[in-house]
């Protein structure tokens, strides 16, 4: 039986949203987080733009080494050949790429201002997709941007196009979140019996729709015989209203109404994680966890009304449709009220030694600075430079992280600015 697997787009799609963005360690920590969870892939960023380059050979360099084990790490370009040429000058180790290209009417002659015609589109899609296949690219997954308003029978020709040059999976973008759970199963379920390949679905929230169209989605692409793969991001968070929000569609996968019977999510999911990680976006990317976020939100598990807490302390499945407990939740936070010592952009090592032989002592891993000053202060320099880049504290897994490997930090603290 076809599965779905998650593709979670933070460090791309996510830090494409206006007025907010993360640092190279933030985004780092971030895949390592979504390995933890077991999620399949993380679309980790721009192999063509070169302030990406040293984060993305950086977090190649962790798959190496088996500091990240099993997470997919892949890059977003457009479908042309030049993109393609230049990512693998930037980055020659990368193996995994989606090529993007508009298919739609609206955006050929509106964004396109007919330069392109439909056959121009397929054409550099397919020599894009070839190129990178040379290259060595060990998956290419094609992307039709604006597929939601793209004529189907066309959107068929530009999948099977992209099958016959031996593309991974289709991508099926609803760039302006314009479907409707409907709508979507109808499509996906089409372009997976005519295209044959695996359907990628990459929903947004303008209608407040995104998971909603991610699930009917994957699960049109299943019944149409092929795996299906959901875009998803940290809480949510995306280009204009957002995308689809990565626990919830876990959620929803496994916990609505008889769906994870037929419909099941690939890989040991460990959605025990899903609170730590929710935490740390949000202070990553400097937004709150709204109220009522499904999972990770204040209030999915609190009681004001006699009748609902009378229940639920009766018996919790009254009124919650899951356990606390599932999501990593329920652990008491304690906060420091005494004296504190923090690291920042000015701090000193006698400081920072305290804080990490603090640190080492709540950890059942060994953390610790060298004996050697020259060697410690190398090591506190990267964190003060970590401190100028995220213009906030550094949590303690970002902290432990630089200790541990020094010389992955330094490069995905280096940025050469064009001369």
């Amino acid at each position: 039986m076809p599965k779905i697997y998650l593709i979670d787009v933070t460090n791309r799609d996510g830090v494409q949203t206006a007025r907010l963005g993360l640092s190279k360690l933030e985004k780092t920590m971030i895949n390592l987080y979504l390995d933890e969870m077991g999620i399949f892939q993380s679309e980790f960023g721009f192999p063509t733009t070169r302030h990406e380059q040293y984060y993305l050979q950086a977090n190649l360099e962790l798959a190496r080494l088996g500091i990240l084990k099993h997470i997919v790490l892949g890059g977003w370009i457009r479908a042309i050949v030049e993109d393609v040429e230049l990512a693998f000058k930037q980055v020659p180790a990368i193996k995994h790429l989606n090529l993007s290209i508009s298919t739609s009417s609206q955006m050929i002659d509106g964004k396109f201002k007919g330069r392109k015609t439909k056959e121009d589109v397929i054409s550099e899609m397919t020599e894009a997709l070839d190129a990178a296949l040379a290259h060595g690219a060990e998956s290419v997954g094609i992307n039709a941007e604006d597929a939601s308003r793209t004529d189907l029978d066309y959107l068929v020709k530009y999948g099977r196009a992209a099958k016959a040059h031996g593309a991974a999976r289709l991508r099926y973008c609803d760039t302006l979140g314009y479907d409707n759970p409907f709508s979507i199963y109808e499509t996906a379920r089409t372009l997976a019996q005519k295209v044959e390949l695996p359907i990628e679905l990459h929903c947004h929230g303008d209608l407040g729709m995104a998971v909603g169209n991610s699930i009917a989605g994957a699960k049109g692409a299943i019944d149409g015989g092929q795996d299906a793969y959901i875009n998803t991001t940290l809480n949510g968070i995306g280009e204009r209203a957002g995308n689809a929000d990565l626990v919830s569609v876990i959620l929803a996968v496994t916990k609505s109404k008889d769906f994870n019977e037929k419909y099941q999510l690939a890989g040991d999911i460990k959605l025990s994680q899903a609170w730590r990680l929710a935490q740390y976006a949000a202070y990553a990317f400097g937004v709150d966890i709204p109220l009522n976020q499904p999972g990770v939100g204040k209030n999915c598990f609190a009681h004001a009304s006699g009748i609902h807490a009378d229940g639920v302390l009766k018996d919790p499945q009254n009124y919650e449709l899951y356990g606390f407990e599932e999501l990593g939740r329920g652990e008491p936070l304690i906060v420091d009220t005494g004296r504190e010592i923090c690291a920042g952009q000015y701090s000193g090592i006698s400081g920072f030694r305290y804080m990490v032989d603090k640190m080492s002592k709540n950890t059942p891993e060994t953390i610790s600075l060298p004996e050697s000053k020259e060697k410690a202060n190398e090591i506190l320099e990267l964190v003060r430079y970590a401190n100028v880049e995220a213009h906030k504290p550094l949590v303690e897994d970002e902290l432990k992280f630089i200790c541990r490997f020094p010389e992955i930090s330094r490069q995905l603290l280096t940025m050469t600015p064009l001369e």
